[in-house]
């Protein structure tokens, strides 16, 4: 069938002038594709639109580093690749051939002359952009939702795994540092301490106690010193296996000074089962608080899940936003450690809001990420609260390189992403959006500058009244 007769049969040419439609097939051209053969990638550059003849191509997508297929075209006169004419923007979706596949290929002038001399073809592709875009959106939404899932429960993951590391670590070496002290327990028995001597012990113990719940006081360059002099001490007064008791001991703030005072207290046969047991009371003293705090680290991040998720709640309920901002900082806290310094600039009368938490929970996370991945690992994140008339504002600013002027109006259109194709659907800060603006009847604004981009989130004391 010649190109004239094929393009008579599609809805998007069937009306155009004879005049037209025979420049119009002068002007196309054809493009044949072999299975699994690209037609054009994602984020390329768009000057023609496709009409199939025959065969199959398949859209996909990339979403949260995999690919996702948005539909499968093998009607003949479907008509592939007129969004980024349509939008002059490169390409949304990657198309690829999934059988052998001929298609028509009209340049950018002729798609837009076609559009602008046929209403008819204008009113056909209405309807198929609105169909496809409805579709598009549709899958990328639940796509961008399990990609963020997988996203927080690898920072969960990776939150957890530390601290779970450390008590475990802590534990196995406890063992160790509990039999060690009850061997120094045992040593100390057959002292015949005097009660003046026993005192000092429990002073030394109690101090052993609350020391080993501060980290160190020396730098390292000064504390290899220190334990160079704890050494040289302890083996002029032949105390057995003194390398291994000078760490304990300067971590205890121990000098040579201090050690000469157990001289004075303590008689010099008695002087290594002293230090031993000290040595052996601060090791296991610094296990137990180590395990603590990882524990503590633990249950901080089960917490911080359970209250992000609002897990058992009601939708709609009374939302401390600052416990939110927390929540999400916890919960991101993988991505925006290293190299990135968050700073809260917090109203101390904020009043709490009515609001759907959880979702209220996924807009600080999509502002949030978007920072982190602005900053690439460094620079500093400030969230600032305060009241507003009958409302409370969050301002989310990062000191990244900003958004261009240009394109600041389109942040929040669907589909549109300034990172590279794969980083991003374009959906995250328009779902923001519609959970703000329409969910929650509130306002969210964007200024930004080189070295300087700032989310405004303005949300009412009680959605429900407005």
């Amino acid at each position: 069938m010649s190109s004239y007769g094929f393009l008579k049969k599609v809805p998007l040419f069937a009306d155009l002038p004879e005049a037209d439609m025979e420049r119009l097939c002068e002007l196309t051209e054809e493009v044949r594709l072999s299975a699994g053969e690209e037609l054009f990638a994602e984020g390329s550059f768009g000057d023609k639109a496709y009409v199939i003849q025959d065969g199959a191509l398949e859209i996909v997508k990339t979403s949260g580093g995999r690919e996702v297929l948005l539909s499968v075209r093998d009607e003949p006169g479907d008509v592939v690749g007129e969004m980024a004419l349509l939008q002059q923007l490169p390409r949304t979706a990657t198309v690829r051939a999934r059988v052998d596949t001929t298609l028509l290929a009209i340049h950018q002038e002729q798609f837009d002359q076609l559009l602008d001399s046929s209403p008819s073809a204008a009113r056909a592709m209405l309807n198929t952009v609105l169909s496809r875009w409805r579709d598009t959106e549709a899958m990328l939404r639940q796509s961008e939702k399990m990609a963020q899932l997988g996203t927080l429960s690898a920072g969960v993951a990776h939150e957890l795994n530390n601290p779970a590391a450390a008590v475990q670590r802590g534990a196995e070496q406890l063992q160790a540092a509990v039999s060690r002290l009850g061997q120094a327990n045992v040593s100390l028995g057959v002292l015949a301490l005097t009660g003046e001597q026993k005192a000092a012990l429990d002073e030394l113990g109690r101090d052993a106690e609350a020391r080993a719940g501060g980290p160190p006081e020396l730098d390292a360059l000064a504390r290899s010193d220190r334990e160079s002099e704890i050494e040289e001490w302890l083996e002029a007064h032949s105390v057995p296996d003194a390398w291994e008791l000078t760490g304990s001991l300067a971590d205890l703030g121990y000098d040579t000074d201090k050690l000469d005072d157990l001289g004075v207290t303590f008689a010099s046969d008695q002087l290594p089962a002293v230090i031993g047991w000290l040595s052996a009371t601060y090791s296991a003293q610094s296990l137990l608080t180590e395990i603590g705090h990882g524990a503590g680290r633990i249950s901080d991040v089960v917490k911080a899940l359970k209250s992000y998720s609002y897990l058992d709640q009601a939708p709609v309920q009374a939302v401390n936003v600052h416990d939110g901002v927390d929540d999400t900082l916890i919960i991101l806290g993988s991505k925006l450690r290293d190299g990135i310094s968050v700073h809260r600039d917090y109203a101390r009368d904020l009043p709490t809001i009515q609001a759907y938490g959880s979702e209220l929970n996924q807009v600080w996370t999509n502002i949030l990420d978007n920072a982190a991945d602005a900053l690439e690992g460094n620079g500093e994140i400030t969230i600032r609260t305060a009241k507003e008339g009958d409302g409370v504002v969050v301002e989310i600013e990062d000191n990244g390189p900003g958004i261009p002027s240009e394109i600041q109006s389109r942040v929040f259109d669907p589909f549109f992403t300034t990172k590279p194709p794969g980083k991003g659907t374009g959906l995250g800060l328009d779902i923001t959006y519609n959970i703000v603006v329409f969910k929650h009847r509130g306002e969210i604004t964007i200024d930004s500058e080189p070295g300087r981009t700032c989310f405004k989130v303005w949300l009412p004391l009680n959605f429900e009244e407005r």
